[in-house]
């Protein structure tokens, strides 16, 4: 499960970002997770409960932004959802694709108190 090692990393920021901020809690986090980012969120949403006890991000307000997978075709240069990596393009059929978003894995933003 590496949902859970994830979720340490973004405790380690958020605890760094609140020391920096001369800050002791986070009030809001938010999230931008890409549809290819290989998180399974069930599994993240577990390690979150979990993990966050006892932390900066206990009591925090967690938005989750899904970015959904965008590529573009490298043949024919159309643009289009994908859901996996290896999708074929829509219009021409290709499989080398330029992956324009979907991979994202960030936070976003941290409002701390």
């Amino acid at each position: 499960m590496h949902e859970l090692s994830i979720v340490m990393s973004i405790i380690d920021i958020a605890q760094q970002q609140t020391i920096e901020a001369n800050a002791t809690i986070v009030d809001e986090i938010e999230l931008d997770i890409g549809t290819l980012s290989g998180i399974e969120i069930d599994s993240f949403e577990f390690a979150w409960k979990q993990a966050v006890k006892g932390t900066v991000l206990a009591n925090a307000e967690k938005k989750v932004n899904r970015i959904k997978a965008k590529a573009q075709c490298l043949d024919c240069d159309a643009e289009f959802d994908i859901h996996q990596y290896y999708d074929a393009c829509p219009v021409c059929g290709e499989h080398l694709l330029n992956i324009l978003q979907g991979k994202e894995l960030k936070v976003k933003s941290l409002v701390v108190s």
